[in-house]
This record gives structure tokens, sequence and C-alpha cells, in this order.
């Protein structure tokens, strides 16, 4: 007796036809909360751990291999004869609900105490976090396609439809979190939709099992034929632990693509936190119809597997090709649409991929009693896969490559998968060698292209609509931590974004360092001063050679800005000053880890307000961080970039505030400007031994004048908003109305520009 007769005889009870559509649909509902936890749960772990490319490897492979390992515990569960499927899968959602009320709650009374923790036990605290509520959405899958193949008798067909639907509902999510949910809801609010949506879910798979349970209480309702109406198959065609490597090596592909098209994602959009969710929702949905694709192809009457495998090698081909061909293409389109109407590019690799793993697991999983639990190993597989392109691309190989090499790379390693995967249907030597000719002459027309294709991407991706041909940067610096582009007259980008100039001239002030020079103004002794971020050096030049300051500790995120500083005179000599210290790390990490270091004042010439992460270093719970960094009288001074949302924040927090054009002073103590103070320190400044202001130049000397009159709006109401300089009291009334910034809102982050 052959494996399909012997699985056909079995009485294994079918769930009643009119309940399926119940299925699919709570399973297609349960994705959502999931998107929405891993988005929500992300943004919270990385406030509390930094945003550094370590923290940010450490919270996306702990996510993962939850859901590995929950796969895998789901799939010895599926073994379980007679499992009860659908009150597990709602017992299962409730628990994800219950944790999911709680989550936020549990990583901030975790986070106080352990945010200064070692990156080892970061790494172990984050897994512990995440292990649970991860594991019970991995083990899903599994007993459910266990579930779905005693009645199917087809592998395929039930793995590329459960996948289907589910993955359908993460996308939609991530649609949600984009559009809306973030935006009006916020952490906790998206939290508790999430949990409500579990909750629902569990309730309703609950009633529908007890209901299914009425309908065939003895089990006597047995599938005569499986759901496709064609013979059971799968499971002898391809060895498994063959199986295992293809969808390993997979997982690390498209894993590793979707990491290359995030940067220049984020990039295009200008860092903004919407673009990553559009981004994840387009791949997802692309990996969705893969699925159901592979679900129309497994329900065929197939007399010969070499199809199977000609169709899975052309997939490969075909999703690495246009994978190495999308982010040109993007940024090309960009000159004349908007970036979210390349998304469908994305959506189309990632299905192609996508379309592999149920087809792997049709091919090479029997449908009897296992199927289940074998089909976890190769889910677990493609996570390890997956989880391993995230550390060797993202920590490893982006501080060797750039963006075309790395392409370059991917298409390499995926049109050889293709190769492989094809290799198998040929029966002659010369065929085969034929098959590796193709290939070859493939790749390398790809590794010849690459250097046009891939030659202006970043200023095409930056300048969009403005891009000229012939534009250049004067450098740029692709490493793990970002992208820095540097203009030919000195402008930065960082990430895409104006990040300031390499200046520091006083008399013809190009970038507003009129805000780095008014520090005397209003404190009057500077000496222990602290700097969050460092960029173009210009600020730190200026705050560093103040006369009254002793010593200037810098922490910036992105080291490569330390190799662009010593090739601009102007700021070089800052990286040699004594006064000068240096750490890499991110801001608010090293505020936690660093409880001991007290200042006179904190300076932050930070990005803008409405880009992703920017909260962290704009909140509630970060200005309450600063209060006790600061020495009595101490000032934190740093850039609202003109947000009225940031500024009223600041004046609720603090009873004294100052604003200096779009910077904001704010104190414990009261603050007020003293000129003179101010044109003795100016007077005296020097940089590099030159005077900041020649006096016995008319022009130096008009500029002082100039400078030092900002502060003449100051005491007046009129024209508030637009005076240079302006107290708390006139703050307050101007901005009042305004919300105020915490981690849970996020303030303009996710709003729709």
């Amino acid at each position: 007796m052959d494996l399909a007769a012997a699985v056909a005889e079995r009485p294994i009870a079918k769930p009643a036809t009119r309940f399926l559509p119940w299925i699919y649909a709570l399973f297609f509902v349960s994705g959502c909360p999931a998107l929405i936890y891993q988005i929500v749960w992300q943004r919270s772990l990385f406030a509390i751990y930094g945003i550094n490319i370590q923290s940010v490897t450490i919270v996306v492979t702990a996510f993962m291999l939850g859901l590995g390992l929950g796969s895998l515990a789901g799939g010895r569960i599926s073994r379980l004869e007679r499992l009860p499927a659908l009150p597990i899968f709602g017992c299962v959602e409730l628990c994800i609900g219950a944790y999911g009320l709680i989550s936020l709650r549990l990583f901030h009374l975790v986070g106080t105490h352990t945010a200064g923790a070692p990156l080892l036990a970061v790494a172990l605290l984050t897994f512990l976090l995440v292990l649970i509520p991860t594991m019970l959405m991995g083990g899903t899958l599994p007993f459910l396609v266990a579930y779905f193949v005693r009645f199917s008798r087809n592998v395929g067909a039930s793995v590329g439809t459960l996948y289907f639907v589910n993955t359908l509902g993460s996308a939609f999510a991530c649609l949600m979190c984009a559009r809306f949910l973030m935006r009006l809801m916020g952490e906790s609010g998206s939290v508790a939709v999430a949990a409500g949506l579990n909750t629902t879910v569990g309730s309703i798979a609950l009633l529908v099992s007890l209901a299914a349970s009425r309908r065939a209480p003895d089990g006597s309702e047995v599938a005569e034929e499986n759901e496709a109406g064609s013979p059971a198959t799968g499971g002898k065609f391809l060895p498994f632990p063959l199986a295992l490597a293809l969808v390993g090596v997979c997982g690390f592909i498209s894993l590793s693509y979707e990491i290359l098209w995030y940067r220049a994602y984020s990039f295009v959009s200008l860092a903004r936190a919407p673009a990553f969710a559009y981004l994840l929702g387009a791949y997802l949905e692309g990996i969705a119809f893969g699925s159901l694709y592979s679900k129309a192809v497994c329900s065929r009457r197939v007399s010969n597997p070499d199809t199977y495998f000609r169709i899975m090698a052309w997939l490969v081909v075909g999703a690495n090709l246009l994978g190495f061909l999308l982010i040109p293409i993007m940024a090309r389109l960009v000159h004349y649409v908007d970036y979210l109407a390349t998304l469908p590019l994305v959506a189309l690799s990632a299905g192609l991929l996508g379309a592999l793993f149920p087809l792997t697991t049709h091919l090479s999983v029997a449908p009897d009693g296992r199927a289940g639990s074998r089909m976890s190993q190769l889910y677990l597989c493609n996570i390890i896969g997956s989880a391993g392109g995230t550390a060797l691309v993202g920590f490893v190989l982006m501080d060797i490559w750039g963006m075309r090499q790395l392409s370059i790379f991917l298409l390499v390693l995926g049109l050889a998968l293709g190769a492989a995967v094809y290799a198998g249907t040929i029966r002659s030597g010369f065929g085969r060698a034929a098959l590796v000719g193709g290939v070859g002459a493939l790749a390398a027309a790809g590794v010849l292209a690459a250097g046009p294709l891939f030659d202006t991407v970043y200023q095409r991706m930056l300048f969009k609509t403005q891009y000229r041909a012939g534009y250049r940067f004067a450098h740029l610096l692709e490493s793990k931590f970002g992208v820095v582009a540097v203009g030919p007259d000195g402008t930065v980008f960082g990430g895409g974004v104006y990040d300031g100039r390499f200046h520091t001239s006083l008399v013809n002030d190009t970038n507003m360092l009129l805000r780095a020079y008014a520090i005397s103004a209003f404190h009057p002794a500077p000496r222990e001063v602290l700097m969050v971020g460092l960029a173009s050096g210009s600020w730190a030049q200026v705050i560093a050679n103040n006369p009254s300051v002793d010593h200037l500790t810098i922490v910036e995120i992105d080291p490569d800005y330390l190799d662009l500083i010593p090739k601009y005179r102007v700021v070089a000599s800052v990286l040699r000053n004594p006064k000068v210290s240096i750490e890499i790390d991110d801001g608010r990490r090293w505020l936690f880890r660093n409880g001991d270091r007290k200042f006179d004042v904190v300076v932050m010439n930070t990005t803008f307000n409405w880009r992703a992460h920017a909260t962290n270093l704009l909140s509630v719970e970060f200005l309450d961080l600063i209060k006790r960094r600061l020495r009595p009288g101490g000032v934190f001074y740093y850039n609202t970039t003109y947000s009225e949302e940031a500024l009223f924040t600041g004046v609720t927090q603090f009873p004294y505030a100052l604003r200096v054009l779009n910077f904001l002073a704010v104190s414990e103590r009261p603050l007020t400007v003293d000129k003179d103070a101010w044109r003795r320190t100016l007077v005296s400044y020097r940089l590099d031994g030159e005077p900041v202001f020649d006096l016995n130049r008319q022009l130096d000397r008009a500029r002082l004048e100039e400078v030092l009159s900002t502060a003449d709006s100051l005491g007046t109401t009129s024209g508030a908003g637009s005076a240079p300089m302006e107290y708390a009291p006139t703050i307050r009334v101007r901005c009042r109305g305004n919300r105020i910034i915490t981690d849970d809102n996020m303030g303009t982050e996710w709003d729709l520009h």
C-alpha cells in the first residue's frame, strides 16, 4: 500500500466545508496583530537599547529566532494524533493577546534597569522579552498545516493557502500602521488594537471549533479527495537535507535583498518612519501572492516532477534579476513618480522568491502525520538563513562593500542557486555545461552592467525631480551605520537628508552657526559640555574652542563622519583637540550607561523632528533623562527643527526656556541673555588660532553688532514666533494646544507628508 492510500484510509475528521472560510479569515486576521507587535515592539526596544547597528541586529534576530523556535515547537505538537487544531489555535491567540496587553509596560520595566547593560546581556534580555509571544506566533502555522494536510493530502496546497492568508494579513497590518494606526493610536494604542484582534480571533476560533465538533462529534465526516481534487503528492522528489539547504539559502537571499531595499527606500524617503512599514507591506504582499501561486502549482496533476524544479529555477532566476535591477530602476523612476509607486517591484521580486517555500515543502514533505513537524523544520531553516542574511549582510558585508557590490554578490548567489535547482532536471553532461555557461554569461553581464546602473543611484534618490545629469558627490561613504554623502560645496547629507556643512564662520554664516556661538549668551561658564551628534564637526569645532569650555564629550552613532572630517581643513583639528573626547554609541543609550556623568550644557543639533526615531531625542522621557545628567543650573540646548510640538514639550517639562532661532535652551533655573558677557566671549573666540571676529575690519565689526542684536527682541510679545530669541512665557502662549511628545505617541514621525 502506498503512502497516499495509507493516509486516505485513516479516518481523520474533515472540518465541515462551510467552516473553511472561517478558518481562512481567522488566519488572515491573526497575521495583522503579529506585524503590529513587530513594528511597535522593535521601536520600543530601540528606544530602550539604542538604534545603533548592534541593537538593531539583536532585536531583529531575536524576533526571527523566536518565530523559528515556535515553529519547531508547533511542529512537534502537530504530530499528536487527533489534534484539536482550532481550540489550540484559539488558545494561542488569546495568550498572545494577553502578553500584548502587558508587553510595553514589561519592556519599560526591564529597560529601566538594564538599558546600560553590556551587549551580550542586551541580546539575552531582548531574546527573553520576545521569546514567548514570537514562539506562540511561529507555532500556529505548523499544526494548522498538519491539520489541513490530514484532509487535503496535499502539502504544497495546504502550506501555500495558509501562508497566503496569514502573510496577506501581515501585509495589510503594515499598511494600517503606515497610514493611520501608529499616527492616531501611538504605541500603546496600536498594541491594544493588536491584542483586541488576538482576542477576537481566539474567541471566534473556539466558537467555530465548538460548532464543528457538534456537526461531526464522532469524526465520521472524512475527506474522500483532497482540496484540489488531485491525488496526494509530495515527499518523494526532493531529499529533505537538500530541501533544508534550499530554503536556508533562499531565506538568506530574500532577507539580504530586503536589507538593501530598506537602505534604498529609507534614503529616498528621507528616513521617514512609514517608509519601513510600506516596504515591509509590499515585501509581505509579494510573499503572500507567491504562496498563492505555489498553491495553484501544487494543486495541478503533474506527472513529471522535473516540471516543479524547472518552475522553481525560473522563479529563483527571475527574482534575483529583478532584485538586482530594482534599486537602479527605482532611482530612475523617482525622477517622475513618488517612491511609493515603485513598491510593486518589491512585491514582485519578493513574490518570486516567496513561492519557493511552499513548493520546496511540497516536494520534500510527505502528506502524513509528520507533515507539520517536517514543515516546521524547513521553516526554522528558512528563519536561520534569514537571520544569517540580516547578520552577515547588515553587520559585516556592508562594512566591506557598497550597494553595488552587495547587489552583484546576491545576483551571483541567486543565479548559482537557480542553476543548481535546474541542473537536477538535466541528464546530459553537455546540457549541464551549457547551463553553467549560460548562467555564467548572465552573471558576467550583470557584473559589467552594475557600474553604469549603480553609478548615480544615491544622487538620483537624493534629488529626485531636481536631479541633473553630471552631478557628483565629493565623497560617498557606505557602511553598516548608514550612508553619508558630501556635495561638491561641502554640504553634508546623512541618510538622504541635509546634515549641515563644513563651515565655521560667523561672519559669513551660511548654516545658522549663530546658534552654536550663542551658548555663552545664556550660560556664564559652560565648563563641561556633552554634544549628542557630530556630523560635519562644525558645531564641535565651535563649541570645543569656546574660551569657557574645559572639556567636550561627543556621542556619535555613525563613525563614518570621523573619516570625513580630516578631509576638511576648517574642522579637521577638532579630532586632535585635547579638550575633545568622542564616543561611538546611540545618544540615549550612552546617557543610560553613564549615569554618573554630569554636564553644564548638553547640546544636540540633531535631525528633523519627523524622521524615524527622532522622538527618542525629543520626548518627555528623554527630557527627564537629560534632567538627571545636568549639573545645578545646567542647560539642555537642542534643535527643535521648527516643531511647535517640540517647543511646547520642552517648555512644559522645564520651568525656564529660551528659544534661539529653531533651538531651545531649557533649564531648572532662570535663563537670561547677558549681551556684555556674550560680546566678551565672541571677541575672544579663536578657531585654529584665528579670531572669529577681526575687529580691525569694518565688516566684522558690523557683523558682531548684528549677531548681538538678535537678543533685542527678548521681553517683547510682538511677533514672538518670528523673532530670533524668545523666552518661555511667550512660547507657552504661542504653542498652547500642541501635543506633548512622548515615546508612546512618537510626535510627528508617522505623520503623512
